[in-house]
């Protein structure tokens, strides 16, 4: 293994790069992992978040050899329940109805393949507060479309900023890659970063 390895970042999430290029980091390759994301019977939304990070590092790894293989995985959960990633209106509307003015947890799982095969993981939780929201102020969120292809129907960088009230641990968590946690775990296995 050398530093100079290629970081492949096994993601579509064009939020997941530009955090990383927020922390001086550039993934020489983005090559997405294509699985199976249902949540598993009585699977936790922690161990949800770690598995599916881990089985899209894997996924990828397989297919390109000699580089470190960055996945990760958001899941936003009202306690137990893991709320789905809102592809439709109604979808939006049903998580934006268990998230108004009340709390929930995003958990970041994050899961780094060195070039010599070691691979280290970790989940991170945020604790996020919304607002109880008027029936005007989510018909106009939902047809503004924001919430679209967004875990628990929300980008925390984008509208629904105005509604949140608390928030308790990683920011860029819920944006979708807890950074100083992944930074550490890039620098753990001699991926160059900033320290």
């Amino acid at each position: 293994m050398t530093a100079s390895a290629d970081l492949v970042l096994a993601s579509a999430s064009p939020r997941r790069l530009d955090l990383l290029a927020q922390i001086g980091i550039v993934p020489a390759r983005v090559d997405p992992a294509d699985i199976d994301e249902t949540p598993l019977k009585d699977e936790t939304p922690r161990a949800h978040a770690l598995r599916l990070a881990c089985a899209k590092a894997r996924a990828v790894a397989d297919r390109q050899p000699g580089a470190f293989v960055l996945a990760a995985d958001t899941v936003v959960a009202c306690g137990t329940r893991i709320l789905p990633k809102a592809e439709d209106e109604q979808t939006a509307r049903r998580c934006l109805a268990r998230l108004q003015g009340r709390r929930h947890r995003v958990y970041g799982g994050v899961c780094l393949i060195a070039p010599d095969g070691r691979q280290v993981s970790r989940v991170v939780q945020t604790v996020v507060t919304f607002a109880p929201l008027s029936e005007q102020q989510q018909r106009a969120f939902l047809a503004a479309g924001d919430w679209h292809g967004k875990a628990g129907g929300y980008a925390i960088q984008g509208l629904a900023a105005a509604f949140v009230t608390n928030l308790n641990g990683s920011y860029s968590n819920v944006v979708g890659l807890p950074l100083h946690e992944t930074a550490n775990l890039l620098a753990g296995l001699g991926y160059p970063v900033l320290r």
